[in-house]
């Protein structure tokens, strides 16, 4: 059940969660998915982080924490619109993964992988188009611009 108002709640959650982002080890997986992360075939995606790499690692980490947050709003235990406030970073997980979101599933026969993430990542691009109709593809090139080449 979605609840129709914020409440402390979900504030100490967003801030129990930010606690969680600055661990060390979810600090350095970050920031390599930050600055490497946007494949966008599966012969790219396993090269960058194969079966068994620190890069593979990186990218669970982020990928499962991102989807675990999505997976709370899409449950109603975090209020959205509050999150939208200051999630920008889960929406950069998305914005790096959704050219081989279609591939992963494929390739893992798991048609849902992902699929809170992706789900909440739609919304907040409704969200953040409201006030502007070009904000989502200035923020997409933006990030996509700060990938090592």
């Amino acid at each position: 059940m979605v609840h129709q108002h914020a409440t402390y709640e979900d504030v100490n959650l967003i801030l129990k969660l930010y606690e969680m982002r600055r661990e060390v080890k979810m600090r350095a997986a970050r920031s390599w998915f930050a600055e490497n992360f946007l494949p966008t075939t599966m012969e790219e995606f396993m090269k960058l982080c194969p079966p068994g790499s620190e890069e593979n690692s990186h990218f669970r980490q982020v990928a499962s924490y991102w989807e675990m947050v999505a997976g709370f709003i899409t449950q109603g235990v975090l209020h959205k619109e509050v999150y939208f406030q200051s999630g920008q970073e889960m929406l950069l997980a998305y914005t790096r993964m959704k050219g081989v979101l279609p591939l992963m599933r494929e390739a893992f026969q798991n048609p849902v992988a992902f699929g809170n993430l992706e789900a909440v990542a739609q919304d907040y691009i409704v969200h953040m188009n409201k006030t502007n109709p070009n904000a989502y593809a200035a923020f997409e090139a933006r990030i996509n611009s700060m990938v090592k080449k």
